[in-house]
């Protein structure tokens, strides 16, 4: 299958060139762009420097921040003026997506404005939508440049809260914490995203990028009190670029509550559509893996019969094999064809087979698409590529042409010690899930770090967290609870589950590991949740429903309420923490409705689940 670059029109996409009375004003020095709801407001202003503020419900979340792109040792927001009036249009599109819902929304105003900066000409486009907005810089021309890097900037309200990782983590694998604005560390680096909790009641913010191609990782340095610029780690020198300069979107969230953060589709909304062939291509197939590594290292290959003899009887779509299986029966075409028989004997037990592959093997082009070719022909679905390098613009142009050859060949693809997701997920579906996280892999996270993932991370795109160790001595404080509520707090489509399907089976929560979906319908943040104390979600697959919560280290006792259910009565399986130890589980069940409620007695370090169905006769 030949795929081109991705640009055909999604589902249901509609454009409208003219936009509502008022959506777009501009003057001689000012242009001023409102979401469609109206409660965002953001302007920019000539003079001096380039820059711009956003209104959130009347309020100032972003002060006078700085906008701008340096090419050629050239920053092009200094002394930038307005040539002409602005290109304004709407989006309002909606189209399938999978992970924390099943249905994006894309709506928002547009306002592309045409630059001078002395006899350069540039643009910069501007996307304000209901739940934040997006900026990117595009320099016309012909060439070889030099890109040095961007004045762009978020100067955000003294005394928020941010959830952030240190910055020299190349592979995103850190741990989050807060600080507080105007009180930071001098010159304190991070990675993005970030996530900022508003002082005063006025809601939430993320500091990120989306669409991240061609161009060099971004992330942040804090400057002053309370502002953060733009920082390139992997290209301090900064990067050469061929032909039209188009940067990454400059991204900030803006959300009332944590429901809404969670729920925005606006990352994504700023990555084209996939290709009509890839959007409906029946090979890409979201699912639930067992996996070996985190209980049993290398793969023996006199074992990995019964591993996937147990991921068949878990239900579960896939088997991954990790790093090791080269080895096998000496290695070379030896190990290449004892992974053929073992995908043969994968596929008569209705499991498909994932494989490792260190990307030092598919980095060259000729090498990727004769390796790519060689796993598929073997029948393999998928592939997980570890150990990229640092994301500079080398490797980050590597992403890329990493899923568009995946997506030729037929092969989905999961990405280890990586770079953050930008929202190229929805451009190349087949890229399932990536690592950038600090998952189970790393050992025990620390709960403040657990609870604060599904408001910073998972939030930027899904993640291979590998969850669920149900082994008691690695454990290290965490409840059973805890461990089962994270597949369901934790989204990837390629839902990597880390323990052995024997330890699964045998537990007192097999039947609902076995029913856990690797995608939602629908996602609800409940209202207890609070970053880095408590994630509490309920989410829908069909008709049935989950609701998954982490804790951290403050015991508590928390009432849910289940009206989000449907109409008639549910069968509710509950297994909560018990409070005598960590490895057991209290299970319990009985008949509810949506008048109904959970209690959650969570202990330090614990969880809650909830399975419920639909009872027998409910519409």
């Amino acid at each position: 299958m030949k795929i081109k670059n991705p640009v055909a029109p999604a589902l249901f996409l509609a454009i409208c060139v003219l936009l509502f009375a008022g959506a777009v004003s501009a003057s001689e020095n000012e242009v001023t762009i409102k979401s469609p709801d109206g409660n965002i407001a953001v302007t920019v202003r000539t003079g001096g420097h380039l820059s711009y503020t956003a209104n959130f419900h009347g309020k100032n979340v972003l002060g006078k921040s700085e906008i701008g792109i340096t090419v050629d040792g050239k920053d092009l927001g200094q002394s930038a003026a307005f040539a002409g009036k602005p290109e304004k249009k709407t989006i309002n599109e909606q189209y399938p997506t999978r992970g924390v819902h099943s249905l994006a929304v894309n709506h928002c105003h547009v306002a592309v404005m045409s630059l001078a900066t002395g006899d350069t000409k540039w643009e910069l486009e501007v996307r304000v939508f209901n739940d934040g907005l997006g900026y990117r810089y595009r320099v016309p021309g012909s060439g070889s440049r030099q890109i040095n890097g961007e004045s762009t900037e978020w100067n955000v309200p003294v005394g928020s809260v941010l959830w952030h990782q240190d910055e020299n983590n190349p592979s995103y694998e850190s741990r989050f914490y807060p600080d507080i604005v105007g009180q930071l560390p001098k010159d304190l680096k991070l990675m993005a995203p970030a996530t900022l909790k508003f002082p005063g009641d006025a809601g939430y913010g993320m500091m990120t990028e989306a669409n991240l191609v061609s161009y060099s990782d971004m992330a942040l340095q804090a400057s002053g009190e309370s502002s953060f610029k733009a920082l390139f780690h992997y290209d301090p020198d900064g990067w050469t670029q061929e032909g039209e300069i188009v940067s990454p979107w400059r991204v900030t969230i803006l959300a009332e509550d944590l429901n809404a953060l969670v729920n925005s589709d606006l990352i994504k909304n700023l990555c084209p559509p996939p290709a009509p062939e890839l959007a409906n291509a029946s090979w890409i197939k979201p699912g639930r893996s067992i996996w070996h590594w985190l209980t049993g290292g290398a793969p023996k290959l006199d074992e990995q019969k019964s591993w996937i003899d147990g991921t068949k009887e878990m239900g579960y779509e896939y088997y991954l094999v990790d790093d090791g299986w080269r080895n096998w029966n000496g290695g070379g075409d030896n190990a290449w064809s004892a992974l053929g028989d073992l995908v043969t004997y994968a596929k008569s037990q209705n499991v498909n087979i994932w494989a490792w592959v260190n990307s030092k093997y598919v980095f060259t082009p000729e090498d990727r698409r004769a390796y790519f070719k060689r796993a598929k022909e073997l029948g393999i679905a998928g592939l997980k590529i570890d150990f990229p390098h640092p994301a500079n613009a080398v490797w980050v142009q590597w992403y890329e042409d990493t899923q568009r050859d995946a997506a030729a060949t037929g092969l989905m693809i999961d990405i280890h010690g990586a770079v953050k997701p930008t929202g190229r997920e929805r451009t190349w579906p087949n890229e399932m899930t990536r690592e950038a996280i600090s998952g189970r892999e790393q050992g025990k996270n620390p709960s403040i770090h657990d609870t604060a993932l599904p408001f910073v991370r998972f939030v930027q795109g899904p993640a291979d967290y590998t969850p669920t160790l149900l082994i008691p001595k690695r454990l290290d404080g965490s409840s059973f609870a805890h461990e089962l509520a994270m597949p369901i707090v934790f989204t990837s489509p390629f839902l990597c589950m880390g323990d052995n399907p024997r330890r699964y089976l045998e537990s007192d929560a097999a039947d609902v590991l076995k029913a856990l979906p690797s995608v939602w319908d629908e996602t609800q943040v409940l209202p207890a949740s609070k970053i880095g104390e408590l994630a509490a979600y309920a989410r829908r697959h069909g008709g049935e429903w989950f609701v998954g919560a982490i804790n951290n280290t403050m015991p508590r006792r928390t009432i849910v309420s289940l009206n989000f259910l449907g109409e008639g009565s549910y069968k509710l399986i509950e297994l909560a923490d018990s409070p005598d130890r960590n490895d057991a589980f209290v299970r319990s069940e009985r008949v509810v409705t949506r008048k109904d409620s959970l209690v959650l007695p969570l202990r330090k370090d614990g969880g809650y689940v909830a399975w419920l169905t639909p009872a027998a006769g409910n519409k």
